[in-house]
């Protein structure tokens, strides 16, 4: 079966400037995602998808391939994930190349390991999922949580749940933001990663973090010194 990982890295980068190449720890913080989806060793192809001349040059300097550059249509702050996947995947079939499953892995994942992304695609073989991507229980019970007014006077957002004890209420999850496993056929005649079957790896908070701003940065690499 041919796999292929596809690692989308644009060059702009409005919260944190240059992101995708930011020093993480003594390395550029793409060069996580490229080592572990080459580590785990479930792929004939591991490449970046970019419009960067830099970023091309530093993923190929850690054995990622970088085939050709993305459009100017999947480039923008308005392109999909999604719009990237498709892209990639119309290119290489253009080619005469043709994967049966794939791995779209974020840039800025340095928490992943190659035995999260092994799990992941062992459950989509195993249990037939047409993706498969990893969650993270919310820390708190979204159904107690709060809004505030314009003048910061304080809500609730489901104020029947305002007596409710926390250990009665439903968990909750969010999307790890790390990578989504995916039957190729399925997604080009679907075009999404999350649809009606989709499953779930759950991981420890411990193993995900969200990196948007500066506080965000300094979480990850606290969270990738203790995983030493």
């Amino acid at each position: 079966m041919k796999n292929i990982a596809i690692i989308p890295a644009r060059g702009g980068s409005k919260r944190i400037p240059r992101k995708n190449i930011r020093d993480f720890l003594g390395k550029p913080i793409i060069a996580y995602s490229i080592e572990t989806a080459l580590e785990s060793g479930l792929f004939d192809e591991v490449m970046v998808s970019t419009d960067d001349f830099e970023i091309a040059e530093i993923s190929e300097k850690y054995r990622a391939k970088v085939p050709f550059l993305r459009s100017e249509e999947t480039a923008d702050d308005y392109a999909t994930t999604v719009n990237v996947l498709l892209e990639v995947l119309k290119t290489y079939q253009k080619q005469g190349k043709k994967f049966e499953y794939g791995c779209c892995i974020y840039p800025t994942a340095p928490l992943l390991k190659p035995s999260i992304i092994k799990s992941g695609y062992k459950k989509l073989m195993s249990e037939s999922f047409s993706t498969v991507f990893p969650v993270v229980e919310f820390s708190y019970p979204i159904l107690r949580s709060l809004k505030l007014s314009g003048n910061d006077k304080v809500e609730m957002n489901w104020p029947e749940h305002q007596e409710s004890r926390s250990q009665d209420l439903p968990k909750a999850y969010h999307d790890a933001g790390q990578f989504y496993w995916f039957n190729v056929e399925e997604f080009l005649k679907e075009e999404e990663l999350f649809g009606k079957n989709s499953g779930a790896l759950i991981l420890p908070n411990t193993s995900v973090q969200d990196i948007d701003t500066e506080e965000d940065w300094k979480l990850a690499e606290m969270k990738a010194k203790l995983s030493e």
